[in-house]
């Protein structure tokens, strides 16, 4: 048995653990923005620094998806070329798995953007896009789990699962919070 030389596989291993760091920025990220729209963080000071990190883990995610986009360029086995990472289910690898990770890393961008357009298209079409972030946080699971190398690793069900039990419950109560709002305010009128 021959061992294999790293350098020939640069591009996959840098793939791969971008591909894993943008998952976990994207999971911080969006559990960080739940948790901060339910206002879970009731001690002073803790919704300043809940935001700065949702805020740097949310651009650093950005930086990671692109990275992972990028290095699977120079993958010798994959060969993406540049419609494979950029357009939606062109890519032959398990092609709904890998649409749905380009389609994610397209919602992340534009909705990491809209941060930076909040004063202009205001705070109520901000945040009703900004919503839509779990939207990239659940596809990017799927993509792991779907088209990711290490998607039958223990170490990231583990974290899929202790991450996203927190994750799927504070955004159950923040759907089911907003449901309850119109209600009752049609009640009292």
């Amino acid at each position: 048995m021959t061992a294999t030389d790293p350098a020939q596989q640069l591009w996959w291993l840098t793939a791969r653990a971008s591909g894993v760091v943008a998952l976990v920025l994207v999971t911080v990220s969006v559990g960080l923005g739940l948790a901060m729209a339910g206002r879970v963080a009731r001690r002073p000071g803790w919704p300043r620094v809940m935001l700065a990190i949702h805020e740097q883990a949310a651009v650093a995610g950005l930086v990671a998806i692109a990275v992972h986009g990028l290095s699977l360029l120079g993958d010798r086995w994959l060969h993406p070329g540049v419609s494979g990472i950029m357009v939606p289910f062109a890519l032959g690898y398990r092609r709904a798995f890998t649409g749905l990770g380009v389609i994610a890393a397209y919602l992340a961008v534009l909705l990491g953007l809209t941060f930076y357009a909040r004063a202009r298209i205001g705070p109520r079409r901000w945040r009703a896009a900004h919503r839509l972030t779990v939207l990239v946080y659940a596809l990017g699971v799927v993509h792991a789990l779907g088209a990711g190398t290490d998607a039958g690793a223990l170490w990231l069900r583990a974290f899929l699962v202790v991450t996203g039990l927190p994750i799927v419950t504070l955004f159950a109560r923040r759907v089911v919070a907003r449901r309850r709002i119109p209600r009752a305010v049609a009640s009292a009128s």
